[in-house]
């Protein structure tokens, strides 16, 4: 049997789909691998090319198989679907995955650091909470427009309303819809809170990494407007000057 030299891996949260072939293209392996046991099989194997489908959890497993001394790529799943050859199932995706990486003209995803997934997540749980931060807002205006009492759109608006909930002496609202409001503008307070903290985070996180690649200060601009992709546009600059061939804009 030849070694095999291509594996298409399609993950999965428990269950896993390995389809490998040698290099004239000739299926070695096809089967399934629990969570547990992956690491340990490719730990066997000679060091070959891994196509996955970037998608979640890729990034982890991919900087797992790279330490194994594995050459991995990460492929946007909708540039693998078109060699899906038969209906959707996961050795028909592992299949298409592992014909897709050996295509030269593939485009790739790079593979992220635990540092850059945690600035992705920084950003995403900032905007998860600004939307429940909206919702919270949105639920306080409405609850109170049930009793007419309603308040101009904007932040000395939204206060106007808080004061009413906090004033016991106001017998528009009954005590029942007061308790439900009193709860929602303590949540809103909290979600307040940690969204200046996240800001302060995002702020620190940036500053330190547009300095270190570009000499770029941040400090005057917004949370909302920084991004992944300001820091790759920094480093894709620091890359290029540095006459790195492999940096695209």
């Amino acid at each position: 049997m030849q070694a095999v030299t291509t594996i298409g891996l399609d993950i999965a949260k428990m269950v896993f789909q390995v389809h490998g072939v040698d290099a004239e293209g000739k299926v070695i392996i096809r089967r399934k691998l629990k969570r547990r046991y992956v690491a340990a099989f490719f730990q066997k194997l000679p060091p070959c090319l891994v196509g996955i489908e970037a998608c979640a959890s890729s990034h982890h497993w991919s900087r797992e198989l790279k330490a194994l001394g594995h050459t991995v790529r990460l492929m946007p799943p909708a540039y693998v679907k078109p060699y899906v050859k038969r209906q959707k199932n996961d050795a028909a995706d592992a299949e298409a995955i592992c014909e897709a990486v050996s295509r030269a003209n593939m485009r790739f995803v790079e593979t992220k650091t635990p540092e850059q997934q945690s600035c992705l997540m920084l950003h995403c749980t900032r905007h998860l909470f600004i939307r429940q931060q909206t919702a919270v807002i949105n639920a306080i205006r409405a609850h109170l427009a049930e009793f007419g009492i309603v308040a101009p759109v904007g932040r000395n608006g939204l206060e106007a309303l808080l004061d009413v909930v906090a004033d016991s002496s106001d017998q528009r609202v009954p005590e029942i819809a007061r308790a439900c409001l009193v709860a929602l503008g303590a949540h809103l307070r909290v979600l307040k809170t940690q969204i200046l903290e996240f800001d302060r985070l995002i702020m620190a996180w940036h500053r330190s990494r547009l300095l270190r690649f570009s000499g770029q200060d941040v400090s005057h601009v917004h949370p909302d407007r920084l991004d992944g992709r300001a820091l790759a546009r920094a480093r894709s600059h620091h890359l290029l000057r540095r006459g790195n061939p492999s940096c695209h804009l």
